[in-house]
């Protein structure tokens, strides 16, 4: 399985409803496709913690390496992805929540002063929980209670995941929301030029793709398009878009509906050949294999 994203990466998944807009769900990693879910961000606040294994998280341009134990926070709006670390599989809850979930209505004293002030806070995209730090453990407690709250609902469970959820948030707000960032402007605008990039990408992974192109859609020069996705993304344009192209064929390859060369022509490579070749390289198989190895 993957992400199901929309034309501007932001992630169709439900979290909750309008009437309760929270999330809260045990996942795998070794669900996705190569373990690892695509670049993605949404409106909500993500708040995860791992019960088992390792992941590398990373959030716009940080990456962290967590471990069973820890939790991340991901703010409202910010790009993010996550992989495997060694191969291995890794177990965590994630807990999605609309920002309204707490404040209510719109310009409302605690929208306006308990939430604005972190989640439009171009400098606070993310933070890692670890249970070394004591506000940070308190923070991990209530996300495994969270946890097992949604396992067995209580008569009041409702209000007590947003009574939960407020409490994480007065940790938060108590040691984040005082935190100034010189270069949080530069940080937003370096974001969206990725959202820009990693759209356009999506949109338009299907056809012959160049680099003017995508350097077009960022506003920037070629030489800087390049220079400014690998300092940001921590591989190439051409990598990047390489892996995307793999990543989009695995399902058309499980659905055993297409030839291996509509897959390639559907997927954006300029031959079967030139697809079974970076195939193998990305997944240590042929595409046939692959194919022959969901249905053995």
């Amino acid at each position: 399985m993957q992400l199901q994203l929309d034309n501007n990466k932001k992630e169709l998944k439900s979290h909750g409803t309008y009437a309760f807009p929270v999330n809260v769900s045990y996942e795998q990693l070794s669900r996705y496709e190569r373990k690892s879910f695509l670049w993605h961000w949404h409106k909500e606040i993500e708040l995860t913690i791992l019960l088992q294994g390792e992941m590398q998280y990373q959030v716009n341009d940080t990456i962290y390496h967590l471990q069973a134990g820890e939790g991340l926070f991901c703010n409202s709006n910010r790009l993010h992805t996550g992989s495997s670390c060694h191969d291995s599989d890794c177990i965590y809850i994630s807990t999605t929540f609309h920002p309204r979930f707490l404040y209510g209505y719109e310009d409302s004293v605690i929208q306006n002063k308990y939430l604005n002030t972190i989640t439009k806070h171009p400098g606070l995209h993310s933070l890692v929980f670890s249970p070394d730090i004591p506000w940070q453990k308190e923070v991990l407690d209530e996300l495994s209670a969270i946890w097992m709250l949604s396992k067995q609902p209580s008569a009041t469970y409702e209000m007590e995941l947003q009574w939960r959820l407020t409490h994480i948030w007065m940790f938060l707000w108590n040691h984040l929301s005082h935190q100034t960032s010189s270069s949080g402007n530069s940080e937003s605008k370096h974001t969206d030029r990725l959202k820009n990039i990693l759209m356009y990408i999506q949109e338009h992974y299907a056809e012959k793709i160049t680099l003017a192109d995508i350097a077009a859609t960022a506003n920037i020069c070629q030489s800087e398009c390049c220079r400014f996705f690998k300092k940001h993304m921590n591989e190439s344009l051409f990598d990047y878009l390489l892996s995307f192209r793999i990543e989009k064929s695995l399902p058309l390859l499980v659905d055993q509906q297409l030839s291996i060369t509509e897959i390639s022509n559907l997927c954006g490579f300029s031959s079967s050949s030139y697809y079974t070749k970076v195939f193998r390289e990305h997944m240590g198989c042929t595409p046939t294999a692959y194919q022959a190895g969901h249905f053995v």
